[in-house]
């Protein structure tokens, strides 16, 4: 049997495979609102066959997104376009997730469809983005500004009030979004985070803003949701956040009621990185067999066969594929018929006739 294809249970949320489809961001939203581009996005991977739909980075609060163009769930009018999507993607059989983010000093950022780089100045509609300090991304807006106490209790509660927004609209499970240089990624570095009080330093305090949002987010929803962090397991540079770090990390998240770490690398700083076919997924092995929790391995997993192998050496609980579905949303039909899965009832109703 397809270890690919064996439903996976969280909580209370049973998935039907360990084909995941991770956060993509789409630079396409109105004043954070998703709309058709995000419907038939996220619906296609859903008529796709795939188990889990993760939404892409979703801002917590308008200062968080990383461009003027990204999803949010602050307000009403975004949870309720929200609800739309979701009951589209679940009505194909999938599960419905939504990744929770703030982005830190690497908001206020242009998408680069226009072609324009870097930071979105506040005459074209961008702002003042904040950060553990007052470091800037290279390339970025460098008029961060330090997040003080009041501050940071002020993230943590927008995380807790967008948990609670994205349950009303329907989401099955929740992705706190700790990678790729974002604002909780850059308290967990070294390299971006050169605070001395509570919040800075040593590794206890560097974890301490994941961990209050974690608890915050869990203490705000019913027991049975699902609760996932994405993480960045190495910055891959000298002084940075480090692999073994990361399995710390995710020990503690399994004490906090994290049910599954999405394992990624880099994003906090200009790294050499040794890219190739599976490249992450001996860091979501590690965090799987050294930390007792549940893992997901992504980057670079194209084929079925080698999606198949990575479940079945135990280096994850499942695999979260991104570009590889942009380039083809029935990958799950495909990966389920080469990895012989009987029957059809992957495919969607209307599309059965071409499963036979």
């Amino acid at each position: 049997m397809s270890q690919l294809f064996t439903p996976i249970t969280l909580r209370d949320v049973t998935v039907r495979n360990r084909v995941w489809v991770a956060p993509m961001c789409q630079y396409s939203a109105v004043e954070g609102v998703p709309n058709d581009w995000h419907l038939v996005h996220l619906g296609s991977f859903a008529r796709g066959g795939a188990g889990l739909v993760i939404s892409e980075a979703t801002a917590v609060v308008p200062e968080g997104r990383i461009s003027p163009d990204d999803t949010g769930l602050w307000n009403d009018e975004q949870q309720a376009a929200w609800a739309r999507i979701v009951a589209f993607v679940k009505g194909q059989g999938a599960t419905a997730g939504i990744q929770l983010a703030h982005a830190g000093r690497k908001a206020s950022t242009h998408s680069g469809f226009d072609g324009r780089r870097g930071g979105v100045p506040d005459t074209d509609g961008g702002w003042q983005p904040v950060g553990p300090s007052a470091a800037a991304y290279p390339g970025l807006r460098e008029d961060v500004d330090e997040l003080d106490a009041a501050g940071i209790r002020r993230v943590v509660t927008a995380f807790g009030d967008a948990a609670e927004r994205a349950v009303a609209a329907g989401f099955d499970v929740l992705e706190v979004h700790a990678a790729h240089g974002y604002l909780l990624h850059e308290f967990l570095s070294p390299l971006s985070n050169h605070r001395t009080d509570e919040y800075g330093g040593g590794f206890d305090d560097r974890v301490r803003l994941v961990l209050e949002v974690v608890r915050e987010v869990r203490g705000r929803v019913a027991a049975g949701v699902p609760l996932l962090v994405r993480v960045s397991a190495t910055d891959w540079l000298e002084g940075g956040w480090t692999a073994d770090e990361t399995v710390r990390l995710a020990a503690l998240l399994r004490e906090e009621g994290v049910d599954l770490v999405d394992t990624s690398t880099g994003g906090n700083a200009p790294a050499d990185i040794p890219v190739g076919p599976g490249y992450q997924v001996p860091f979501a092995r590690r965090i799987r067999t050294e930390a007792g929790i549940p893992s997901g391995a992504v980057g670079l997993i194209t084929e079925p066969k080698q999606a198949e192998d990575v479940l079945a050496d135990g280096s994850a609980d499942v695999v979260l594929l991104a570009r590889e579905l942009l380039r083809d949303p029935h990958w799950p039909l495909r990966a389920a018929t080469e990895l012989g899965v009987e029957g059809t009832d992957l495919w969607p109703v209307q599309y059965r006739r071409a499963a036979r």
